[in-house]
This record gives structure tokens, sequence and C-alpha cells, in this order.
């Protein structure tokens, strides 16, 4: 008896907190340093967000490892009652498979809320690179094998795994230049002491208009009305290859359901709002909508493809 009352009273309290949820400010974790797209993506949805929910929502910026070092504090160290949950990328996709070692499990200890957006990625050279077209970057690869740089947020990032499948799908061999965030590496792409980057294109089509850096191509297997003018990989020469990443909302595993659902609603209710979509897309992103169940599908088919991308093309693992 004294067992069952203990677990009627856990339940009461559970469905007491998640109607009374939120009564403070909610924090979104961002794995990433400032300037990124997460950052910005995060910014655009937050103020929004925070009205569906009648709470302020602040952003937090815990960068490092790939993205997995902010992932870690939320699925380890953070209470699963929804005050703090985790926007986050592809990464979390594909660090099981990459990294050689795991502080956590994506699958089993974050629970995913909501989908944000999906991304392009965009072919960047420095404007010093003698390549203006996907066509021309490979012919400079393969006469020279391992002297062009890459440049990526780090390791497992979408900017290093975005590369990391061209050269695969190419055969070229590209070196790799790891950097702690996006934003460090572009001065030294505009500079030209990296030569190549394929960045997400909210981080870099500005820079590309800028005419700071080169754009050759989108990494999608569609045009984007971000940028039109720039060809898909694929036409540009190198058939069967197509990258997009993504960015959504994870909670600690363990928080009520109902919760997550609050969340998830109030995430989807700014998605709809026209001005945040027309600053999401505008940055050449597609917002993406739907329940946690279905993010959540989203999200294991994600992990079980980048194993297969990382099986079949021979990755090395990642420390």
């Amino acid at each position: 008896m004294k067992i069952l009352a203990i677990l009627v009273l856990c339940l009461t309290c559970t469905i007491a907190s998640a109607q009374n949820f939120p009564s403070r400010a909610v924090t979104i974790v961002v794995p990433y340093a400032p300037g990124g797209t997460a950052d910005i993506l995060g910014r655009i949805v937050s103020i929004k967000m925070g009205e569906a929910l009648g709470q302020q929502v602040i952003i937090e910026y815990r960068p490092g490892a790939g993205g997995n070092l902010g992932a870690e504090s939320v699925a380890k160290r953070s209470g699963p009652d929804g005050y703090t949950v985790l926007l986050t990328a592809t990464s979390l996709a594909s660090s099981p498979s990459l990294m050689r070692k795991m502080p956590f499990d994506p699958v089993k200890d974050l629970a995913p809320v909501a989908g944000l957006a999906t991304i392009p990625n965009i072919a960047v050279v420095s404007n010093g690179v003698a390549a203006k077209s996907i066509a021309e970057l490979l012919a400079l690869a393969r006469a020279q094998p391992g002297k062009l740089t890459f440049a990526s947020s780090g390791p497992g990032t979408s900017n290093h795994l975005a590369v990391e499948l061209f050269k695969v799908v190419a055969g070229v061999d590209l070196l790799h230049v790891p950097y702690k965030s996006a934003g460090q590496a572009l001065p030294d792409l505009i500079a030209g002491r990296v030569d190549v980057m394929f960045d997400l294109m909210p981080s870099m089509i500005g820079q590309v208009k800028q005419g700071k850096v080169r754009g050759l191509a989108v990494t999608s297997a569609r045009r984007s009305a971000a940028a039109p003018e720039l060809p898909t990989v694929m036409e540009a020469g190198v058939p069967g290859y197509e990258f997009i990443a993504w960015h959504g909302f994870f909670a600690p595993t363990g928080t009520p359901p109902d919760v997550a659902l609050k969340l998830n609603m109030a995430i989807n209710r700014a998605m709809e709002n026209p001005e945040v979509r027309a600053q999401i897309t505008e940055r050449g992103a597609e917002p993406m909508t739907g329940g946690p169940e279905e993010f959540g599908r989203y999200f294991r088919g994600e992990v079980e493809k980048w194993a297969r991308v990382v099986r079949d093309g021979k990755l090395p693992p990642l420390d």
C-alpha cells in the first residue's frame, strides 16, 4: 500500500507540474558559439516561442566538442522538467557513429521535442582560390591531392560532414582544418588561409552576397530560393551528392510528455508566425513542423543514415 501511495503521489506531482508549466523562464542551450546557424535560428524563434509559453526564453551558449559538450550538459546535468532544452543540429545524429567515445547516448538520454528547420549547406571557396565552379574545384583537388584545405566548426559538425560526404562521392582528397566554431573559421576563409568551406546557408549566404567569399553550389537536391543562381552540387558535376542538415529541440529523457508537448506547441506556433517563417526562409532554411513523435522518428532515421554513411565511407573514428 505504501508503494502504491508513493506512485500515486509521484503521478499527481507530475500532472500538477505539467499543468503549471512554465512558471518561470525557459533556457535554450545552444551547444555552439554565438553567430552560427543555431544561434541565428534560435534567436529568430525564441521571442515568439516565449510569447506562446507566457514566459521569457533565454539562450545560453555552451560550445565545444562539435556540439557534444552542451548536449551532454542537457542530457546528463539538467532536470527533466522542460526548463532547459537543447537546440542542436545534425552532429547529434552523426556523433554516435563518428566519435570514438561518447559521454552520453543521444537516443537514450535525450527526448526529441520539435524540429526547427532543414538547411542546405553552401559550398564556398576563398576568393584567392582559382575555382569558379565545382568542376574547377574538383580539377584543382585532383591535381594536388590533400593540398586544398577545408574548414569546419569541429569534427562531426554539419560543415565537416558535408565535405566528408563530398570527398567520398566525388573521389577527392581535401585536408580538414577544424575550428572551434564557424565564426572562427570565417576570417581565415576570407583571408585565404583556408581554401574551402561547405557551411550552412543562414550563416554563410550573407558572406557570399557581399562578395567576401565565392559561392559555388548548394548541397541540396534542389536549388535554394535564397540563392537561385547557384546550382546544386549534383547539377555541377557530382551525381548522387546531397547533404541536408537540420536543427531541432531536445529535452532530457524523463521530461513529462505533457511538458514536451507544450514546448512543441509553442515552437510550432512560433514557426507559424509569418515574420518568423520569412526570416528563416530568406536565409535558405526550410521550417519543420510536427509533434514530438514525428521528430523522434526523423531523428532516429538520421542516426541510422549516418551510421551507414560512416560505415560505407570508411570514415575514421574521431577523438
